[in-house]
């Protein structure tokens, strides 16, 4: 087997495909911030009487959104406030994953992040991380309706003022997927948090290290490493 058809066997219906530009989610896509998340959602789980495993099946999900489906109306403000405030304070352990510097470097300003955490969540975990500026990230500040919902990835897409259709989106989760699928985009799924069996994606990889970005004539290419 030829290494051309080696790229082309993983990456399935991606193979030869070019694209505008990548947008990636962020947590269990380009950084690893799991270890803090659960100490965080566990903590709060607790001060809010709630069963931890309640919280399972929610990766990718704005806190909003989670917070709300948990608790009565009257306290959803006072407690998302407060799992904002101990994930904000909690970036111990957050590092990039195997890939993802590299993908960033060689995409340069091809590439913007829509994530479901709050600006200022983003901001910190982005810098713990040390990943390079990006130009474009969207948080859940900046839209109505999050992850499973498009408009993440839509407005990352204006954002970069490309056509959505004409992007790849790199993600981790079943509900990242289906916002990418739902604003039009290509998409290739990581298994960082979640085995393959649980990702619908064009093509499905082990981590960004797997492949290899790269522009071309002012088109986004990739290839199996």
């Amino acid at each position: 087997m030829t290494e051309r058809d080696l790229s082309d066997r993983i990456l399935g219906e991606l193979a030869g495909a070019s694209f505008a530009a990548v947008l990636f989610d962020m947590d269990g896509t380009l950084i690893d911030s799991t270890p803090a998340v659960e100490r965080s959602w566990t903590r709060w789980a607790a001060e809010q009487g709630i069963d931890p495993y309640r919280l399972l099946g929610f990766h990718g999900v704005p806190a909003a959104a989670i917070v709300s489906t948990l608790l009565d109306e009257t306290a959803v403000p006072a407690a998302l406030a407060r799992i904002t405030e101990i994930e904000t304070s909690d970036v111990d352990g957050v590092i990039p994953l195997p890939g993802t510097l590299d993908a960033l470097v060689a995409l340069g300003d091809r590439a913007a992040i829509a994530t479901s955490c709050t600006r200022d969540l983003a901001a910190v975990r982005i810098a713990a991380a040390q990943l390079p500026e990006l130009a474009v990230v969207v948080t859940a500040d900046d839209i109505v309706h999050g992850k499973p919902a498009p408009d993440p990835y839509l407005l990352a897409a204006e954002r970069l003022g490309v056509d959505p259709g004409d992007c790849l989106v790199v993600e981790d989760a079943p509900a990242g997927l289906a916002s990418a699928a739902a604003a039009g985009c290509r998409t290739l799924a990581v298994t960082t948090t979640n085995p393959a069996a649980k990702l619908t994606a064009d093509a499905v990889v082990t981590n960004l290290a797997a492949v290899q970005f790269s522009v071309v004539d002012g088109r986004v290419r990739l290839s199996a490493v």
